[in-house]
């Protein structure tokens, strides 16, 4: 008699409306976690490549080959300054850290260096024996110590960058003048300084790609030109400027993610 009250009462409860329909609902499960917003916090360790344009002016290599070779003393008037266009790639890596704070904005410190392929060569007349010399210009070396002050917006931050800069540089004038070859060779390591800016997009936990743009001044600076076969030398005036875009790929250590 108890068992059938008891699958009686079972019955009718299940026939309540509402209380069936509940009976046959799906448990409810929790929702999925966000992923956690990237934090800039931290320094990072990378590696980039792209591309380099210089603007090089050259006074007076005009001077310094007639006036060493000539054989009676200076024989050159005025000023003659030619310029020199190098281009080519550049390779290298860099370091930095950031600090995220208020609570979008970035400040940071970065270390950069890279080797480069950037290479020009001109002409230019030599008036008293009518010949011409090869002007040839290189940049082997270029680095930099910035900081930069970006704006945070998810993933992705905006930024600006200023701060010293470096370069190493070698420089050719070759050629023959009145039937005596010469080779006049240069090494030029000079300070400067560079402002830039770029995107750095954080697109995969620690990983983020970099793009950036930079330009360089370095000035005037006189450079000893010696020809070691005719045991000369002389001065030569360069005042450079270096551009450069490049792509980097970095890797974000200690920023919590």
């Amino acid at each position: 008699m108890k068992k059938l009250l008891i699958v009686g009462a079972a019955t009718c409860w299940l026939g309540i409306p509402g209380l069936s329909l509940a009976a046959d609902m799906p448990m409810l499960t929790k929702a999925p976690m966000l992923p956690p917003v990237f934090s800039w916090t931290g320094c990072y360790l990378g590696a980039h490549a792209g591309g380099g344009w210089a603007s090089k002016e050259v006074t007076d290599p005009v001077q310094l080959v007639q006036d060493n070779l000539s054989g009676v003393g200076p024989v050159t008037t005025g000023v003659t300054t030619v310029s020199v266009n190098p281009t080519g790639a550049v390779v290298g890596g860099q370091f930095g850290c950031d600090y995220q704070f208020a609570p979008s904005w970035v400040f940071g410190i970065e270390g950069a260096a890279a080797g480069s392929t950037m290479k020009d060569s001109t002409t230019v007349a030599l008036p008293f024996g009518g010949d011409t010399a090869l002007v040839t210009a290189r940049t082997d070396f270029i680095a930099s110590a910035t900081a930069r002050l970006g704006y945070a917006a998810g993933p992705w931050l905006f930024y600006v960058k200023g701060g010293a800069a470096f370069a190493g540089d070698k420089y050719d004038v070759t050629g023959t003048f009145t039937g005596i070859p010469f080779g006049f060779e240069g090494l030029d390591q000079r300070l400067g300084w560079v402002v830039g800016g770029g995107l750095d997009w954080a697109f995969y936990h620690h990983w983020s790609l970099v793009l950036e743009y930079d330009y360089y001044q370095f000035g005037h600076h006189s450079v000893l030109m010696s020809d070691a076969v005719n045991a000369v030398s002389g001065p030569v005036d360069f005042k450079q400027s270096v551009q450069i875009a490049k792509l980097g790929l970095n890797f974000h250590m200690w920023n919590g993610q």
